[in-house]
């Protein structure tokens, strides 16, 4: 069992590798897609920082205008804080790498999950092989296959009735027909990444494909 204090800290040091990353790209990966619809890299970066810029109740009120709509409220924070160039998005990062961010209902877990897939949502499409440590997907994993998972990262339904494998390390989870990978590409595919499903195999992916190509609006 991870605890809360061990979650904080590896999210810092995932803040930190990502500021590093970011630091190394040049214009044109900044103004790359990313695995999120709509959002480049630079937009990602700047949601990375949102959530030790934008308090609780600045985002509440923002969720009033939205009908109480979260994905267009972060969608709307995004674009904002993406209006500052990279060099302040990463010094941002940088700065507020060790801050505990708590979200209500999902806690810190919340925060560590987007430094896991979020480096990923860059990373894919840009081709590198930048990841976080293998723990760090176990742990996630464990999280996203769980009762206790945001429907918002892993919905009930989406999983079930499938064998998750990893084939990298020894982490297994669920029933009924397999499918099996990296724990990263599982773990991509759990969190609603299709494009993770490339990487899978084994007789449980095409269920699982279906249901994540009939959820094309990914969380933020």
């Amino acid at each position: 069992m991870v605890s809360e204090q061990e979650i904080y800290s590896w999210t810092s040091r995932n803040r930190s590798m990502i500021a590093d990353v970011l630091a190394s790209l040049d214009n044109a990966d900044w103004d790359a897609p990313t695995l999120c619809s709509g959002w480049t890299v630079h937009h990602m970066a700047a949601h990375l920082v949102q959530p030790m810029l934008v308090s609780f109740p600045r985002f509440f009120l923002a969720a009033m205008r939205y009908r109480g709509n979260t994905d267009r409220t972060v969608d709307h924070f995004t674009r904002r804080l993406a209006r500052r160039p990279p060099p302040q998005l990463i010094a941002l990062l940088r700065e507020h790498a060790a801050d505990k961010v708590s979200p209500a209902r999902i806690g810190p877990m919340g925060p560590f999950a987007e430094t896991c897939i979020h480096l990923r949502d860059m990373a894919r499409p840009l081709g590198l092989a930048v990841d976080v440590p293998i723990e760090h997907w176990r742990t996630l994993l464990d999280y996203l296959v769980s009762p206790e998972a945001t429907p918002a990262l892993c919905p009930a339904d989406r999983l079930r009735g499938i064998t998750m494998a990893a084939t990298d390390t020894d982490w297994v989870s669920g029933s009924g027909p397999e499918v099996h990978g990296t724990i990263e590409a599982l773990a991509m595919a759990a969190a609603g990444r299709l494009a993770a499903v490339a990487d899978l195999r084994g007789p449980g992916l095409h269920p699982l494909a279906s249901r994540l190509a009939g959820h094309t609006d990914l969380p933020r």
